[in-house]
């Protein structure tokens, strides 16, 4: 048995910590909303982000950020990107200096560009930090789906060994020591998830969408090589496996948000009726401004950024993507 502090009690960090927790862990779960500390608790449920799924009794939550990480063996942070680095300031008087540490959250922080890991490497130096993504809906995983995601850390042994933590017969755990490319996967495959649910509000149909996926993966991969990465990487789970899930999956809250764009709403509309977050919508400035300092083009993120924050129409931005200068499929 390992003690884990979850860190962030969405849909996804509840389910992480529930697995954990009926895989026979000792896991204590952190949340920011004092209502969802005593649902779970006192009903074992969080009925704000993953409504009528029965917890693991011996699952426990706390709003002490500090308490719910002392003693912990394994912190994983589930926290949204833009908050991430100031929840485990506020846990780190917490954390054991020989904790594992894991992050499952898919973004960039917005204002220094930071992956996650490197935003974790800052603040809990000296920490072995794993990347943990793939194609994994949050209610899917509580329902015991077969799901298969990979775990990155840049010495493969600190990979194995989160592997070893999280790995369960419905819950396969692949490694990985191309932490950059995880990580960049998972966070720009949001952005690519929004436009794909414009797309679908547009009422398009195949082409569109098939061409938006395999560009998409095209614009990852650029990225992914100016910063480092593997392009292996963009054909594995992280990639390929999370960006069809994403842009193809009704639960997808980004491929949502996309969906009530191109019918009409603007941004503030949608956020004010949803509490969860769409990382895609931060991500898709991030991949911009990261696109622009390492000299590489970003048309997808352009124009899904531009629908977001300056109003431009979904047509327009289709048709700007489709009368672009044409040119070689492959880059150089």
């Amino acid at each position: 048995m390992t003690a884990v502090a979850v860190l962030g009690a969405g849909s996804w960090g509840t389910t992480l910590a529930d697995l954990l927790a009926r895989r026979g862990h000792e896991v204590r779960l952190w949340a920011y909303e004092a209502d969802v500390v005593a649902a779970v608790n006192a009903r074992h449920e969080n009925p704000v982000f993953l409504p009528g799924c029965g917890l693991a009794d011996t699952l426990t939550a706390s709003s002490d950020a500090v308490a719910a990480a002392r003693g912990a063996e394994v912190v994983l942070t589930v926290a949204p990107s833009h908050v991430l680095r100031r929840v485990v300031e506020a846990a780190r008087p917490g954390i054991a200096p020989d904790a594992l540490v894991v992050s499952a959250t898919k973004g960039i922080e917005p204002t220094t560009l930071k992956l996650m890991s490197e935003v974790l490497a800052e603040v809990l130096p000296g920490h072995p930090v794993t990347a943990l993504s793939g194609p994994s809906f949050a209610l899917e995983v509580f329902q015991g789906q077969p799901t298969a995601v990979v775990a990155a850390a840049r010495q493969e042994s600190t990979a194995r060994q989160v592997q070893a933590v999280f790995a369960t017969p419905k819950f396969r755990v692949y490694f990985n020591t191309d932490v950059v490319g995880v990580e960049l996967a998972g966070a720009l495959k949001n952005v690519i998830a929004i436009a794909a649910g414009i797309l679908e509000g547009m009422g398009l149909g195949n082409n569109p969408r098939a061409a938006l996926i395999t560009r998409g993966l095209a614009e990852m991969t650029r990225l992914g090589l100016a910063m480092g990465a593997d392009p292996l990487t963009f054909a594995g789970l992280a990639g390929m496996g999370d960006l069809i899930l994403t842009t193809t999956g009704a639960l997808s809250r980004n491929r949502a948000l996309g969906v009530a764009l191109a019918q009409g709403q603007s941004l503030a509309e949608y956020t004010a009726t949803h509490r969860s977050v769409a990382e895609g919508v931060n991500t898709a400035q991030a991949a911009l401004a990261l696109g622009r300092r390492l000299g590489t083009e970003l048309p997808i993120c352009g124009q899904v950024a531009a629908i977001l924050f300056d109003g431009k129409t979904p047509r327009q931005a289709v048709a700007d993507l489709m009368e672009r200068t044409l040119k070689s499929e492959q880059w150089r």
